[in-house]
């Protein structure tokens, strides 16, 4: 008789999801896939000393002496899986739900495992999102600050047969972007990624300078038609970090690469730049620039023009203009307007406080600055937005009042109709804000925050099928995204009918920043619509907890009798109107 001892252990337990869906669409080929993953999952737990204990039906069992390799071994299964995945038919893939955690189990001579730690391993298994890995408190314990994983905190769960609520948190890894942006293949047309560009001055203070310098190659060349640029967001990735080059025009689907350095010290400035073939690594072009401060933007210019001529990009009537369009002619207004950028690009309520003290000292030297105007609308409709805002409706009328400014200071400012989109939006003006973005897009094809909005409106207005390609559209340019890209990503599959999808994109958006409560309430509906109430009742607590006056009734985000009664149920348990 096989003998029994206790012992505390990792546990790692998996099932597939829509196992019998699959079943029943064709049985072969979900063996055959089967076989495949549970090779994957046999070879991982090798390398990462754990044991396989058990793979009945679709299952699969695990344990390990470390918790920590347990989760990494959790990780790169779901990665290569998921990986695996993009070869097959949206219909055919093979999605597993992971748990792990750490408790006490009975082990038998035998090799198999029995007792609470086991079943509670299973139940953080029926807590996680397909793709994805969720651990018990003890697991996270153990793991927190040993690894670069993130985690996010899902609460207290009832669980089957656990006597005992069970705390779970999930693992967040960037394997878990919904569309990951890797090894792209560069367009038929030119592409360029302009990375950010070496603060040399010796003094940290100058980097929101070197920023600025970056940034405005990025914007004019975004105007064109035939060449292909990669947004801020994505590039910004890259700084301070060294990087292959070669490596960088595959993950971002370019064949260009702009790198350089500035120096600014008094009224002059130094800037060094090369234009790189990312396929042989070979230098195009090169150039240093001693300037005075005052020649800034015709140095600029004279950059951007170089560009296009080396990459022989064809411009079409009217873009050389808008590509050498300045906002300003003022470079103290200018260098006010650069201060701003990054604590803007925070995306915080505190960043956008502290950007709009820039943007008005900017505007005060300059009250024509149409992207400062911009900006300081952007600020204002963020906090309209977020619900970050004491009066969101003063909030709103303050970003209708800048995009008004920006409109008289320079109407053909492409940039400008994302914010009138969005602002028309929020207004319920579906029509006219899609118009207005399309305009955007026509004026400013690079644009990849306007075609996301675009698409994501598209999808709230009943547009699905248009929506998607948008936002995907948009990721390409913006690869390494902000975290509100993942938002209009969740809402183009909510209303494409795709809820696991939009669950999972929009955990995204949320996990980055657990505040932003537009993204939890797409959740709270992608929740209802998938069956799971329990879930969409936790984010409402999340979404009242957060901010108690919350309105729900002007998210019109409900699609059928059944969906509005699940959350008139979940209204009355919490006691909200």
């Amino acid at each position: 008789m096989a003998q029994a001892k206790r012992k505390l252990a990792a546990i790692l337990s998996a099932d597939v999801v829509g196992y019998s869906r699959l079943m029943g669409a064709d049985e072969r080929a979900t063996l055959e896939t089967l076989d495949t993953c549970r090779a994957v999952f046999a070879g991982n737990i090798k390398n990462h000393d754990g044991r396989l204990v058990d793979t009945a039906g679709d299952s699969v069992l695990a344990v390990f002496d470390s918790v920590v390799e347990a989760v990494q071994c959790a990780i790169a299964v779901q990665t290569e899986i998921g990986d695996r995945n993009v070869a097959l038919a949206e219909a055919r893939r093979m999605r597993f739900r992971i748990g792990v955690n750490l408790g006490d189990v009975i082990a038998k001579d035998d090799g198999t495992i029995y007792g609470d730690g086991v079943n509670v391993a299973a139940r953080l298994e029926s807590l996680a999102e397909p793709g994805a890995v969720t651990i018990s408190e003890d697991a996270y314990r153990q793991v927190d600050g040993k690894t670069d994983l993130a985690f996010q905190d899902l609460g207290e769960h009832d669980v089957k047969n656990i006597d005992r609520p069970v705390r779970a948190y999930r693992v967040i890894a960037e394997t878990t972007t919904p569309i990951a942006a890797k090894a792209q293949a560069p367009p038929d047309k030119p592409s360029i990624a302009v990375l950010p560009f070496t603060n040399m001055s010796g003094d940290p203070e100058q980097e929101y300078f070197a920023d600025g310098i970056t940034e405005d190659p990025i914007t004019g060349l975004s105007r064109l038609r035939n060449l292909t640029v990669i947004a801020r967001h994505s590039v910004f990735t890259y700084k301070g970090k060294p990087a292959d080059l070669r490596q960088v025009g595959r993950d971002l689907g370019v064949r260009h690469v702009l790198e350089g350095s500035v120096r600014k010290a008094g009224n002059r400035v130094r800037i060094t730049a090369q234009l790189i073939d990312c396929a042989n690594g070979d230098h195009v072009w090169a150039e240093r620039y001693d300037r005075e401060l005052d020649d800034l933007f015709d140095l600029q210019d004279e950059i951007t023009g170089t560009i296009v001529t080396e990459l022989d990009v064809k411009l079409v009537e009217g873009e050389d203009a808008r590509m050498r369009r300045s906002s300003t002619s003022d470079t103290v207004a200018y260098d006010w307007f650069l201060r701003a950028q990054q604590p803007f690009n925070e995306f915080s309520k505190q960043g956008l406080a502290a950007a709009r003290e820039s943007l008005h000292k900017a505007l005060e030297i300059d009250p024509r600055f149409a992207a400062a105007w911009v900006g300081l609308g952007w600020s204002h409709l963020h906090d309209h937005i977020a619900c970050w805002s004491d009066d969101p409706a003063a909030s709103l009328k303050l970003a209708e009042d800048a995009a008004q400014q920006a409109v008289a200071a320079d109407p053909g400012f492409g940039e400008l109709y994302g914010l009138q989109g969005a602002i028309l939006f929020s207004r319920r003006e579906a029509e006219p804000a899609i118009a207005a973005l399309e305009k955007g897009v026509a004026l400013h094809p690079n644009d990849s925050l306007c075609i996301a909005l675009l698409g994501m409106y598209s999808s709230m207005a009943g547009r699905p099928e248009k929506a998607l390609a948008l936002v995907e559209q948009a990721l390409s340019l913006n690869p390494h995204p902000p975290p509100w890209y993942f938002q209009a990503l969740g809402y183009a599959y909510l209303f494409s009918g795709r809820t696991g999808d939009a669950i999972s994109s929009l955990r995204q958006c949320v996990e980055q920043i657990p505040e932003f409560l537009p993204a939890r309430v797409g959740l709270v509906f992608a929740f209802l619509m998938n069956g799971q109430e329990a879930e969409a009742e936790a984010q409402v607590r999340d979404i009242i907890r957060i901010s108690p006056n919350f309105d729900f009734g002007k998210y019109a985000v409900r699609r059928s009798p059944d969906i509005s009664a699940a959350f008139e149920r979940i209204a009355a348990k919490i006691g909200i109107e």
